[in-house]
C-alpha cells in the first residue's frame, strides 16, 4: 500500500481556491511571502514527515514512553524527529521575527503541520502544545517573562504545557485547590497536583514551562479566584542556563488507548518547599488568560480530528481501488474476473461518507484557522472585530464537529478494508485510536455544548449567531446564480429556518422552564448547528467547483471537481436531513434523558 499522507490536490484547492491563501501575502505582516514560499514550506514538512516522522510512526504507537520512577523514556527517534522540525523553522512558523519566527499565516502553518500529524501521529503535540503557551505569554506576560520563556521555546529548546486538571475537579475548575503563596521576592510558591498533562514530563528539551492554575492564598472560591502561573521544570541560573531542581515531580504515566507517542502525566509540585511559580498577568485573572490557549488548542482539536479522518479516507480509496474482491449483484458468471471493492455500492457509500466528513472538517478547522488571523491582520478592525466575534462563537463547533465525526470517518476506513482495517499493519485502526480522544480534551462534547448554548448563543446580544447566520446567506445569495446547486441552495435556506425555530425554541426554554431540562439535550443542538455549518461549506466548496468546471479544466481536475459535488450532494441528502429529528426533540424539550433515574441504569 502506498504511504499516502494527505491530498496534495485538495489542500491546494482548500488554500487557494477556497480560502484565497495566497491573497494573505499583501497583509503587512506577511510581505516577504508569496504563494511560492507557502508552498515550500508545505513541501518542507512533507518531506520531514516523510523522512523522519512516517519510518517509525508504527513504533511509536506500539512502544509508549515509560517511567523508571526516576525518569521518562522516549524513543530516540521522536526527538530526531523533532529536532528536524524546529531547525526547519516549522515548530515557530506562525511567530514573529525577533522571537525566531517565520510570520507564516497560520492557515499555512496549519496545512504544513497537517503531514506531520498524520507521519507521526500526536508526536508533534509537543510543539504544538508549546506554541500555544508562547503565544499565551506573548499576549498576557510581562516582557521579563517573554525574553526569558518564550524566546526559548519558539527555538524548541523549551517545551510548554499546560497543566489544568486536578484529582478531584476534572473539568471543574472552580473546584480546584492547587494554592499559590506570595514569597518575599515577589514570586510565589506552588503546590499541588495535576493530572492528564500532555507533554508534562520528557527528555525531548532541556526545560518544560508549565502554565499552572492555581489559587492564591486567600483567594476567593469558584473561578474568580483562579490565578495563572508559569513554573518551569528547572529554574535557571542567572545566565539563563539550566539550574536547580523546581520540585515539579513526575508521580506518573497514564497508558492511553491512543496518541501514545504524547506523553500523559500525573505531576506534584511542591511537595518540599514549594515550586517557584511566576505569575501571569494579574491576580485572580487566570482563567481569562488559560482560556487563550485553551481557546487555541480547541482548533488544533478540531484539526488532528479533521486531519486525521482526511488520512483515514485517503488510505481506504488507496485501498479499495488496488483490492479485488467479489463481483457486482448484475453479474452471474462466477469466472468472470472479480473486481475491485471500490466498485461496490456500500464501499462507495462508505468513501463518500468519509469524504463528506473529512473534507467537510478540514474546510471548519481551515476557516478557524484563518479567522484566528484575521482577528489580528486584517485590514481594518472592523473586520477584525468581525473576525474575532465569529471566531469566539464558532470555537465550539470548530473543536467538536471534527472531533466527533472525525472518528466516525475512520470507522468507516476501518469498515471498508474489513479485516486489514483492523489489523495494526495498515495505519487506519491507529488514526481512530489516536482520534477517538479528540471529542474527549480540551473540554468534553458536553461541556462545548453548553458553552455554545449557555454563553457564545446569548453574548453579545445574539452577535456572534447572528454574524454566523449572515454568512451563510451571504453564501445562499451567490449559489442562486448557479442552476446546478439550486436544490442544496433550497436545503439549506430551509436548514438556516429550522435552525432559527430550533434557537427561538430552546433560549424560550431556558427562560421559563427547569434549566438543567432545556439543557439536556445541548449536545443535540450542537450537532445541529454543526451541520448547518458543514452544509454551508460544503456549498462554499461546490460554487468554486462548479466555478471551476465551468472553464473546462484539464480531465484530472474534472474528476476532482465531480467528486467535491458528489460529496456535497451526499452531505445533503444523507446527513443534513437529519437535523429535522434533532429540531423536534430541542423544540419540545424531549425529556427522555433527563427524566432517567440514576436508580434505572
Amino acid at each position: 500500500m502506498p504511504a499516502t499522507l494527505m491530498n496534495e490536490r485538495d489542500l491546494e484547492f482548500m488554500l487557494y481556491e477556497l480560502f484565497d491563501s495566497e491573497g494573505l501575502a499583501s497583509r503587512e505582516r506577511y510581505q516577504d511571502h508569496d504563494r511560492q514560499t507557502f508552498n515550500e514550506v508545505i513541501n518542507t514538512a512533507k518531506v520531514i514527515a516523510e523522512k523522519h516522522f512516517l519510518p517509525i510512526r508504527q513504533k511509536l504507537d506500539t512502544h509508549q514512553p515509560t517511567f523508571d520512577g526516576k525518569k521518562v523514556h522516549i524513543i530516540p527517534e521522536l526527538k530526531t524527529a523533532i529536532d528536524a522540525v524546529n531547525h526547519s523553522g516549522i515548530g515557530s512558523a506562525t511567530a514573529d521575527y525577533d522571537l525566531g519566527g517565520m510570520q507564516l499565516p497560520p492557515i499555512i502553518a496549519s496545512a504544513a503541520s497537517s503531514f506531520l500529524t498524520v507521519a507521526g501521529g500526536v508526536g508533534m503535540g509537543y510543539n504544538m502544545l508549546t506554541t500555544a503557551n508562547a503565544n499565551l505569554l506573548q499576549a498576557h506576560g510581562s516582557d521579563e517573562l517573554i525574553n526569558t520563556w518564550v524566546k526559548p521555546m519558539r527555538e524548541g529548546r523549551f517545551m510548554g504545557t499546560m497543566a489544568m486538571t486536578e484529582p478531584g475537579s476534572g473539568s471543574s475548575l472552580g473546584d480546584l485547590i492547587t494554592k499559590a503563596v506570595k514569597a518575599d521576592d515577589g514570586t510565589y510558591r506552588i503546590s499541588g497536583n495535576k493530572i492528564y498533562i500532555s507533554g508534562g514530563d520528557h527528555d525531548l528539551s532541556d526545560n518544560i514551562v508549565h502554565l499552572v492554575l492555581a489559587r492564591i492564598q486567600g483567594a476567593p472560591k469558584g473561578v474568580k479566584g483562579i490565578s495563572l502561573f508559569v513554573v518551569p521544570k528547572f529554574l535557571l541560573n542567572d545566565d539563563g542556563s539550566i539550574g536547580a531542581d523546581n520540585e515539579v515531580a513526575l508521580a506518573g504515566l497514564f497508558h492511553k488507548m491512543g496518541g501514545r507517542a504524547q506523553t500523559s502525566t500525573a505531576l506534584s509540585f511542591g511537595e518540599k518547599n514549594g515550586s517557584v511559580g511566576y505569575l501571569v498577568g494579574e491576580e485572580h485573572c487566570g482563567l481569562k488568560y488559560m482560556f487563550h490557549m485553551m481557546n487555541e488548542a480547541r482548533i488544533m482539536v478540531g484539526t488532528s480530528g479533521a486531519v486525521l479522518a482526511v488520512a483515514g479516507y485517503q488510505y481506504s480509496v488507496d485501498y479499495a481501488k488496488n483490492r479485488p474482491q467479489g463481483r457486482l449483484p448484475s453479474c452471474k458468471d462466477p469466472q468472470s474476473p472479480m473486481v475491485n471493492i471500490i466498485e461496490h455500492a456500500d464501499v462507495k457509500r462508505m468513501l463518500l461518507a468519509q469524504k463528506a466528513y473529512a473534507e467537510g472538517a478540514m474546510a471548519l478547522v481551515l476557516y478557524g484557522t484563518q479567522l484566528s488571523d484575521d482577528e489580528h491582520t486584517a485590514a481594518t478592525e472592523e473586520q477584525r472585530q468581525y473576525a474575532h466575534t465569529l471566531l469566539d462563537f464558532l470555537t465550539p463547533i470548530i473543536k467538536t464537529w471534527p472531533s466527533e465525526y472525525g472518528p466516525k470517518a475512520n470507522s468507516l476506513a476501518i469498515q471498508v478494508m474489513g479485516g486489514h482495517g483492523y489489523i495494526n499493519e495498515h495505519p487506519v485502526e491507529m488514526f481512530y485510536r489516536d482520534n477517538r480522544l479528540n471529542p474527549i480534551h480540551e473540554g468534553t462534547t458536553g461541556i462545548q455544548s453548553l458553552d455554545l448554548l449557555t454563553r457564545k448563543v446569548p453574548m453579545n446580544k445574539m452577535q456572534g449567531y447572528h454574524a454566523t447566520l449572515n454568512e451563510m446567506r451571504k453564501t445562499l445569495d451567490e449559489a442562486k446564480q448557479y442552476n446546478g446547486l439550486q436544490q442544496m441552495t433550497e436545503q439549506l435556506s430551509e436548514a438556516l429556518t429550522t435552525l432559527s425555530t430550533t434557537t427561538e425554541a430552546v433560549l424560550s426554554a431556558m427562560a421559563t422552564k427547569n434549566i438543567d431540562l432545556a439543557l439536556s439535550n445541548s449536545v443535540k443542538y450542537l450537532e445541529l448547528f454543526g451541520h448547518v455549518i458543514i452544509a454551508w461549506l460544503w456549498l462554499k466548496q461546490s460554487i468554486v467547483a462548479t466555478k471551476a468546471l465551468a472553464e473546462q479544466p484539464h480531465q484530472d481536475d474534472v474528476y476532482f471537481y465531480q467528486g467535491k459535488l458528489q460529496a456535497a450532494q451526499y452531505f445533503y441528502r444523507f446527513e443534513l436531513p437529519e437535523i429535522n429529528l434533532w429540531s423536534q426533540l430541542l423544540i419540545h424539550t424531549d425529556s427522555t434523558s433527563f427524566d432517567m433515574q440514576p436508580e434505572w441504569f
